[in-house]
């Protein structure tokens, strides 16, 4: 399904590359990404997305704005609050993500007994389904736990998105889409990863809440 982009979703992708001028490399690959998103959510499937250490905080990042308002208050339908009840009243809209870097119990049973190198492929496996986005964050490209994760993605089915540094490392040869944002050390990356993914955020609720 291919989307045209509305005025307020480009509006917002306008502000982040006049903010970031070197993010400009990345007009179309996050315009892909968006599209792809927006596809997924509006044939009713979900986010999967993972990532280690400061990319780990970035997973939790995104699904707390897609799961929750972000800029918007996002009321639900009146036929929903009906269909729910009076508290229903309190709750947002919401675009379905998980993050895999939190179950505990199953990645401290699935480390002891298997290893990290399958980790986060062990719950695509039980949580993915064809048709949903797998974004796996890695400044290098090569962590070897988002790498397997997306190589399962890729053969169930699922799209994946990737957000790397520079030069992408073995994740982009995964990847439907590879934000690759133009820095080489780490706390640079992260440092643009963030403001990407912000206003990737902010499109998908500019396009279902706006």
């Amino acid at each position: 399904m291919e989307h045209t982009i509305r005025p307020q979703e480009l509006a917002l992708l306008d502000k982040l590359l006049g903010r970031y001028q070197v993010l400009e490399v990345l007009r179309q690959p996050l315009l892909e990404a968006f599209g792809l998103l927006v596809e997924s959510f509006t044939n009713g499937h979900k986010l999967l997305v993972c990532g280690n250490g400061g990319s780990a905080a970035d997973a939790d990042h995104i699904v707390g704005e897609l799961m929750k308002g972000f800029f918007k208050l996002r009321p639900l339908p009146e036929a929903t609050l009906q269909q729910l009840g009076p508290n229903a009243a309190l709750l947002q809209g919401a675009l379905p993500a998980i993050s895999l870097v939190h179950p505990a119990s199953l990645l401290t049973a699935f480390i002891n007994d298997v290893g990290h190198e399958m980790m986060y492929a062990q719950q695509v496996y039980g949580l993915g389904s064809p048709g949903d986005v797998f974004i796996g964050i890695s400044t290098s490209g090569n962590a070897v736990n988002v790498n397997n994760a997306a190589q399962i993605a890729q053969a169930m089915g699922l799209t994946v998105i990737s957000l790397t540094g520079q030069h992408g490392g073995a994740l982009k040869a995964v990847s439907q889409v590879c934000l690759t944002v133009p820095a080489t050390v780490t706390a640079e990356i992260q440092e643009l990863h963030l403001p990407v993914y912000h206003t990737l955020c902010a499109m998908l609720e500019e396009h279902f809440f706006g």
